[in-house]
């Protein structure tokens, strides 16, 4: 990389200054929003050896995915992402080709869904990191949370469980031969596709809770849940993409135990209430998993499921 400034005009002329989220763009010491209502926001890490592996991470599936994961957020929240910061950590090896396929495919990303770069930061390190704020705006009911589940209530899911769990154990197995192999397991991992359509269809359907799977359906489920309710599920392996029914069969493994241990979905899971459920049901996508039960813990298919799935802390 050129210099700071190069870095700069880089991202000028990747990502517009003008949108109507904005009063003042970047350049400033701080960008102003226009929040004529309440709007949501979240942020993620993106960290090279931790999230993602150079090895087979194209610069353009780093910039897509470091951005996806947190769109994933706003639409867990039934919400539409407007706007984002990037504060970010540059290798001085790396060339400016590498640089311009990164935010360039970050852009065409915030190009889809209308979202405006806002400001950050840059710093040199020896390995990229990213940490990334998306803001976002409700509808008209507002946004949808987490842990406002009932005993009753019609568990769903819209997206593959499982099939980036698969492509990333292939990637690791594999290297980029996994991408002839199993494209669309590798592709749900480098290039998770966030659900906002979905996730404002369903705040409009009247969903009570919802939140996105990026740990897995074993430790996000609970989550969702709260502490003293439960879910009894039933996933049937002929429902799972074939990817993962494959590869979890032949590593010795129950398909849809693997695909509840997943990781790195960023589908979509949530609760209803049965008396609004024909209105979500009509949402793409949409997938009966199970039912919320009065006693804590997982029941997979009739037996009790006590896999933890994926924890930051204990990998």
């Amino acid at each position: 990389m050129k210099s700071e400034e190069w870095f700069l005009e880089l991202v000028d002329e990747l990502f517009p200054r003008e949108h109507d989220f904005i009063g003042l763009s970047r350049g400033d010491d701080c960008a102003v929003l226009r929040g004529g209502s309440d709007y949501c926001v979240s942020s993620d890490l993106f960290l090279e050896g931790v999230h993602f592996r150079r090895d087979y991470f194209s610069p353009a599936d780093i910039g897509y995915k470091g951005l996806a994961v947190n769109i994933s957020d706003i639409a867990a929240m039934g919400a539409k992402p407007v706007a984002f910061t990037l504060d970010l950590t540059v290798p001085p090896e790396l060339d400016d080709a590498f640089w311009r396929d990164m935010l360039k495919s970050m852009s065409m990303l915030a190009r889809q869904n209308d979202m405006v770069l806002a400001g950050g930061d840059l710093s040199r390190a020896e390995k990229i990191g990213m940490s990334i704020s998306v803001f976002g705006v409700g509808g008209s009911t507002g946004f949808v949370r987490r842990a406002n589940c009932s005993f009753g209530d019609i568990l769903f899911t819209v997206g593959d469980l499982g099939l980036a769990r698969t492509g990333l154990m292939s990637l690791e197995a594999d290297g980029i031969q996994a991408r002839e192999t199993l494209p669309a397991a590798v592709n749900a991992h480098l290039r998770p596709k966030p659900k906002v359509l979905v996730g404002t269809l369903l705040n409009a359907a009247g969903v009570k809770s919802l939140m996105d799977v990026s740990d897995g359906l074993a430790r996000d489920l609970p989550r969702l849940l709260g502490p003293d309710l439960g879910a009894d599920l039933t996933l049937d392996p002929s429902e799972l993409h074939r990817d993962v029914t494959a590869y979890a069969e032949s590593i010795g493994t129950d398909p849809a135990e693997f695909a509840v241990l997943g990781g790195e979905d960023y589908a979509l899971l949530g609760a209803v209430s049965p008396f609004d459920a024909g209105r979500a049901e009509s949402v793409p996508g949409f997938t009966r998993i199970g039912t919320v039960t009065k006693t804590p813990g997982i029941v997979l298919n009739g037996t009790p499921f006590t896999a933890q799935g994926f924890d930051h802390f204990s990998q």
